[in-house]
């Protein structure tokens, strides 16, 4: 772990402890989300899927009111912000301990949230390259920020996917992005290298491979949203529906390599995993220590 690593979040005067790994549980509010299963409409419904993931042990909401999928319709910002009004109040007025964040790409989008119904972070697919004003607006409100990687928009990342080293150029991205966040006084930024966004199959499993590099190399936590994406069920010749199993595994390696927050469907198993893996943890340093004192004392090892 890099030793400046940032574990804790201030969200709006609450911290949130990333000391251990968290999972922030997916709500769609989008009637044609890429997984059917996760799209919730009606209050009742609502409150039964908020119900599940803070009972399961959801650290974080994500409400998402516009689908990123290929093909998915427009959508206008009025129709945005009817959708997650709902969701939104609900979250407000039962569930006022449990951070939220909205899955936005519109600084308008993003400031309503904010300011009426008291979302903690926003989630922007776009990093900011959709609209010019959210980088400002975040300052302004001065809430946590999810910077994601993502070349394009969601009708044409498909084909932006030409890298020389999809790593180094996320990395590459992500700091220039940081610097332009941190003279405007963000201070609190996740980074998310965009899963299923303006890469390959196979540049996703590089990128997931090296994750360590940019845990490494930055200080600010990283976010992992592999769940159920096409990068699991094309490989495995299956569906989202069926994906939940291969979700898990690279879950499981995502937290090997740095991953302190985890976005997904499933909450659950997400917990299970991260439970598994810190049972690890104590062992993992024993032997790092280990190696260190045997290389110490026989340098030519």
């Amino acid at each position: 772990m890099p030793y400046n690593q940032r574990l804790t979040l201030n969200l709006s005067g609450k911290l949130l402890s990333l000391e251990h790994p968290v999972v922030m549980g997916i709500i769609n509010v989008t009637p044609d989300s890429f997984y059917p299963d996760s799209r919730v409409s009606g209050e009742e419904a609502l409150r039964t899927r908020v119900e599940e993931l803070v009972r399961e042990g959801a650290a974080i909401a994500d409400v998402g009111a516009y689908s990123s999928r290929p093909g998915a319709e427009e959508v206008s910002s009025e129709e945005e912000r009817r959708r997650l009004t709902p969701i939104l109040r609900l979250l407000r007025d039962e569930y006022p301990e449990l951070p939220v964040s909205v899955d936005t790409f519109r600084a308008e989008v993003a400031r309503f949230a904010v300011e009426e119904y008291g979302a903690t972070i926003i989630n922007d697919i776009s990093g900011g390259g959709l609209d010019e004003d959210m980088y400002r607006t975040i300052a302004d409100l001065q809430v946590a920020y999810i910077l994601m990687h993502m070349r394009g928009n969601p009708k044409t990342m498909g084909e932006m996917t030409d890298y020389k080293d999809v790593t180094l150029e996320v990395l590459d991205y992500f700091i220039q992005r940081i610097g332009q966040l941190r003279e405007l006084g963000v201070h609190d930024i996740i980074l998310d290298p965009g899963f299923g966004f303006s890469k390959t199959l196979e540049q996703n499993y590089e990128l997931l491979e090296r994750l360590g590099e940019i845990h490494a190399t930055l200080s600010e936590p990283l976010l992992v949203g592999v769940s159920r994406k096409s990068m699991i069920y094309r490989l495995l010749d299956s569906s989202p529906s069926d994906a939940l199993n291969g979700t898990t595994a690279l879950n499981a390696f995502a937290l090997e390599r740095g991953a302190k927050i985890l976005r997904v469907h499933d909450v659950a198993p997400a917990m299970e995993a991260i439970k598994l893996y810190e049972a690890m943890q104590p062992y993992q340093r024993r032997d790092e220590a280990i190696h260190y004192t045997y290389h110490r004392q026989d340098p030519a090892n």
